[in-house]
């Protein structure tokens, strides 16, 4: 049995990271359901068993994707929470929300993904990894309400979620009806409308 060096896992870990690059462009033009292991790997100008070598499946290699994409949305959101106060927190984040959304499509295509029952653990998935960045949002309305900067008392965890579905309603919108969004003045009307 051959042996298994850091330098062997260091190459298969690179391939890994080569595929998930690529695959990410591929997702974001033709979405889950429009792309094939076929397509992914023609797309990487390799064979469909070194790809199966890799990744056990094109849904595992879409959840990687996604995790991704939701650690950068993470780290856009999580870079606009050293605003000074608790207002140009919350505009900064809606406005990097919707800007990040605008230019990543996999956001959007998964927002739009209609799966078969079968394919639960996709949605699963996306479900969990928005729960996550409702969790970055919360402790924002959070402070919000602490400093009854809100119009009345609300559940935090109720209105970052309303929030959250809010900013991707919009970002659906715009994206079916392939219309430029203005982030600025997006944030500036849900900030009118919370305050």
């Amino acid at each position: 049995m051959p042996r298994i060096t850091t330098q062997t896992q260091g190459a298969v870990q690179d391939a890994k990271k080569h595929i998930i690059a690529i695959a990410r462009q591929f997702f974001s033009e033709y979405s889950y359901l429009g792309a094939s292991m076929n397509d992914i790997a023609r797309k990487l100008n390799i064979t469909k068993a070194a790809l199966y070598y890799h990744f056990a499946g094109k849904a595992e290699i879409y959840k990687k994707v996604l995790d991704e994409v939701f650690a950068d949305l993470s780290q856009t959101i999580s870079s606009v929470l050293k605003e000074t106060t608790v207002e140009r927190k919350l505009l900064q984040l809606i406005k990097s929300y919707i800007d990040f959304g605008a230019k990543e499509k996999n956001l959007i295509k998964a927002l739009m993904l209609k799966l078969s029952p079968q394919d639960s653990q996709i949605t699963d998935h996306i479900a969990a990894l928005r729960e996550r960045v409702v969790n970055l949002i919360q402790p924002v309305i959070e402070e919000a309400v602490t400093h009854k900067k809100l119009i009345k008392k609300v559940d935090s965890r109720n209105l970052a979620s309303l929030l959250t579905s809010m900013m991707d309603g919009l970002l659906l919108e715009y994206s079916f009806f392939n219309r430029k969004i203005d982030s600025e003045k997006i944030a500036n009307l849900i900030m009118s409308a919370l305050f």
